[in-house]
């Protein structure tokens, strides 16, 4: 007599794996609900919060790099990143926010640079560079 129910070990493999795509693919949609939902909240908190310009200096600038590597049914690998562009804002208080902007806005500013940042929550809306501040 087996130990295994359902005539060994690859019945138990048979009956298991169905259980396993099933739950995986719950996991990989529960995550996808979750994440939309944050999304949708920062999306509402930004949209009630003031637009603010203030005095500001960039503190720091920094790129998060996300690379893919993908399969195709013909077996023709390709590879993909993206890049998403971050800065650091320094206010008169000494506070600092860090903002994602575009790749344009992040290639217009250097660090040091001192101007008008205008955001709305953790939106970046603008940064206009004080005439004073430009580097040689």
């Amino acid at each position: 007599m087996s130990v295994f129910p359902f005539g060994g070990l690859d019945g138990v493999l048979f009956s298991l794996v169905p259980v396993l795509v099933v739950l995986v693919f719950a996991f990989v949609f529960g995550m996808l609900i979750v994440r939309s939902v944050q999304g949708a909240k920062q999306w509402k908190r930004n949209n009630s919060s003031p637009r603010l310009t203030v005095d500001a200096a960039v503190a720091t600038k920094r790129t998060s790099v996300h690379h893919s590597h993908h399969n195709t049914a013909t077996d023709n690998p390709y590879h993909t990143s993206s890049t998403t562009y971050y800065a650091t804002f320094e206010v008169a208080s000494g506070d600092r926010l860090e903002l994602k902007l575009s790749g344009t806005e992040y290639g217009q500013l250097a660090e040091g640079d001192r101007g008008q940042l205008t955001f709305q929550g953790t939106r970046y809306l603008g940064f206009e560079r004080s005439l004073n501040s430009v580097h040689v």
